[in-house]
């Protein structure tokens, strides 16, 4: 792929996450205390042009760039997990050989060094973002030892998107991208089918960013009330629309302590996944 059809799939995919009405997270009309909407259109195009140019520096140094570039249109947290998420996807993307966009992937990932989780820890420290707590190894208030896959093995079992980078992008190939290619086909348009990708992923797979603030056992609940959601009908059925707006009203609080922040990284990274793959039909 070029650079230009890079960042249009991630700058695209952002844009497309964030327009979706994903209960209980930011979207047209539905603002946090600290972050509107506007400020997560304004990161989707801020990080277009670090992820385009992935394939010609180290994942760690397009990781820090882009969140640099995200703290220059915003002071808050609005995309971290969205750019651990695609930028290795990017980097794979525009990776030399062919061969299929997971295989790539697991090549990026596998590659990994020490001087890559050094950037990304400075990365996490200036995106700084809530919950994040201290570990006894390899804290990212300290310079790491390790290469960034060990890394992120090491914070895996607290955290999705850690997750996924030793699992190669486990959740995003076989349960978000999946739903959302089968919300596409049963004509659903993009932001509907991302919707139907995020409940699909968040039924599976409980919220890691609501485990860190109100602990599993929630995290667990939440996930069993969008399996509800989800069917009931989700987005493609009246009922479903109905429980959808129910789920969200569940979800709201002054603070945002029920925030499925993971599970809408996640949803960005399907996205990314699917027009990457399939091309903007």
């Amino acid at each position: 792929m070029t650079p230009d059809q890079v960042r249009f799939a991630a700058e695209v995919a952002c844009l497309l996450e964030v327009d979706a009405a994903k209960p209980g997270n930011v979207s047209p009309g539905r603002d946090f205390h600290d972050t509107r909407y506007e400020d997560f259109v304004a990161s989707a195009v801020a990080i277009g042009p670090a992820l385009s140019r992935s394939g010609r520096r180290p994942l760690g140094a397009t990781i820090r760039l882009a969140v640099q570039a995200t703290r220059r249109v915003t002071r808050r947290n609005t995309n971290l997990g969205i750019v651990l998420l695609l930028a290795p996807l990017c980097r794979a993307a525009l990776r030399e050989g062919g061969g299929p966009l997971r295989g790539r992937l697991a090549a990026v990932l596998a590659e990994t060094s020490t001087a890559d989780a050094l950037e990304v820890y400075r990365a996490i420290r200036l995106a700084a973002p809530s919950g994040l707590g201290r570990v006894a190894a390899q804290d990212v208030a300290e310079a790491p030892s390790v290469t960034l896959r060990e890394a992120m093995a090491l914070a895996a079992p607290r955290d999705t998107v850690a997750r996924e980078y030793v699992t190669d992008f486990a959740v995003t190939f076989e349960v978000g991208g999946p739903a959302l290619r089968a919300a596409r086909a049963a004509g659903l348009p993009w932001t509907e089918a991302a919707l139907e990708a995020y409940l699909a992923v968040l039924a599976q797979v409980p919220d890691s960013h609501i485990a860190r603030k109100l602990g599993p056992a929630e995290a667990e609940r939440i996930s069993r009330r969008a399996a509800e959601v989800r069917s009931a009908g989700g987005a493609a059925t009246p009922e479903g629309r109905q429980a959808l707006v129910a789920f969200d009203a569940e979800l709201r609080d002054a603070r945002n302590s029920r925030n499925p922040g993971t599970t809408a990284d996640l949803t960005a990274a399907a996205l990314a996944l699917v027009i990457l793959e399939d091309g903007w039909t």
